[in-house]
């Protein structure tokens, strides 16, 4: 399996970079430009908010349970 230019765009780009150099090899560019404690704050009060959200979400499905138990009105059948 040959590595390469496939059609003709991508030969011409390969002839106009092929020459090309690149230095980025500087220790700034290894260096993280956000803070790991940054990072773990925010991925600790969006999951705190998610929780919350499903604390909430679960209390207001029993309540909807409890309104929708308290207002179905039961009728006796004839038993069987």
């Amino acid at each position: 399996m040959a590595v390469g230019a496939r059609d003709f765009i991508d030969k011409l780009l390969v002839e106009k970079y092929a020459q090309e150099k690149v230095d980025n090899h500087d220790a700034s560019a290894y260096v993280s430009r956000v803070s790991p404690d940054e990072v773990m704050n925010a991925m600790s009060v969006s999951s705190n908010n998610f929780r919350t959200m499903l604390e909430l979400n679960n209390r207001l499905t029993m309540v909807c349970y409890g309104v929708v138990s308290k207002s179905a009105k039961y009728v006796q059948t004839e038993a069987v």
